[in-house]
């Protein structure tokens, strides 16, 4: 089944921050599988910028457009940190916002215990030169001060979402290339896992081939940037989800980024449903057929497929769904180095509440699904 692309996010928050992608295309259903953006941490006075947990980001959910190992850990698999990670839940987020306002709804409980108390990503998704720094950094240390490892979403590509609801991003590559830099810079030097911008391997057809060979180059230049700044920052490139391409098609589009060279793997399922076994075997599938480097792994959004996916073409807060598998990176499973919530729960994709907003309704359906 496929769903929509993974438009990301580009509902904005007044407070500058995430969107989320809405496209009804036929496309959209092989494609979408968004996450959504929140607002992120902000160090001192910048605001805050989408981040899926610790700071006060706001995912926004957005419209995942469809529904997308190696068998083990490779021997000698090099890691820089082989002790699973305990991930950074960031304090301030559209859901923590809700269950602090609404401490005598009979959701509530629900809602914080299964949702508000898991760790998620952080979004960064405005084109905020001379502030991304401060913003990262903001993120970063606090989960450094209590020993934690942050999830960052980088998502300031050219071109985001080719033109949908998530559009926005980076004016041009060069400044793409200098917004990165500053990103790196915040990434200080403890363990940090990077997702690096959801769509925009997968969702690439819109690009013409110099266009495209021009973005992939720059998402590698990106990875090398950020592992040049913070050797212990591992970062994932776009592999779409088990709906969408097929793993050779999807592996030989990340060789053209350089994701087996420049990276430490791929993430898949971003803002979609698809259930994790189909989400190991397919990116089993894609790493085997990318080649590259030893110890290339995995990371599975998990935060909305409990249930599996929905029938196809339903990709807009689809009824019936779930919270997947909590996040963590001791996943038991070789080649796969975590399951994350990249896309907060109950951020809603434009159906059951304004696109990238947290809709209580929802949040609920999910957590007792």
């Amino acid at each position: 089944m496929v769903v929509a692309a993974s438009a990301v996010v580009a509902a904005a928050a007044a407070a500058g921050a995430a969107g989320v992608l809405a496209q009804t295309s036929a496309d959209d259903e092989k494609k979408r599988a968004a996450p959504s953006v929140t607002k992120a941490t902000v160090p001192a006075p910048l605001p805050a910028v989408p981040s899926a947990t610790p700071t006060r980001p706001r995912p926004s959910a957005s419209p995942s457009r469809a529904p997308a190992p190696s068998p083990s850990v490779a021997p000698g698999r090099a890691r820089n940190d082989t002790t699973p990670a305990v991930l950074y839940r960031h304090p301030e987020s559209q859901v923590l916002d809700w269950v602090r306002a609404h401490r005598s709804d009979p959701r509530r409980t629900v809602i914080e215990s299964r949702i508000a108390a898991r760790p998620s990503a952080v979004w960064f998704t405005e084109y905020d030169p001379g502030a991304v720094t401060g913003r990262v950094r903001s993120v970063t240390s606090a989960a450094a001060a209590v020993n934690r490892t942050a999830v960052l979403v980088a998502y300031a590509i050219p071109d985001r979402d080719c033109g949908g609801a998530s559009e926005g991003g980076a004016p041009d590559l060069g400044a793409y290339d200098g917004w990165v830099r500053e990103f790196a810079a915040g990434l200080g030097d403890k363990p940090v896992l990077v997702i690096l911008e959801p769509d925009s391997i997968a969702q690439a057809d819109c690009l013409s081939a110099e266009q495209r060979s021009a973005r992939f180059a720059a998402l590698g230049r990106a990875a090398r940037t950020m592992k040049a700044a913070n050797p212990r920052a591992k970062v994932y490139f776009d592999a779409g989800h088990s709906g969408w391409r097929p793993a050779a098609e999807q592996a030989a589009a990340l060789r053209s980024a350089q994701a087996g060279t420049s990276g430490d793997g791929i993430f898949t399922n971003v803002s979609n449903f698809h259930s994790t076994a189909d989400e190991v075997a397919y990116a089993r599938r894609v790493l085997a057929a990318l080649g590259g480097r030893p110890g290339l792994g995995a990371v599975i959004d998990t935060s909305r497929n409990g249930n599996g996916a929905p029938p196809a073409g339903q990709w807009c807060d689809p009824a019936g769904r779930a919270i997947g598998r909590a996040p963590t990176t001791d996943t038991g499973e070789a080649g796969i180095d975590a399951y994350l919530w990249v896309k907060l729960p109950g951020e809603s994709d434009g159906c059951k509440g304004e696109a990238g907003s947290f809709t209580p309704d929802y949040a609920y359906e999910l957590a007792t699904g």
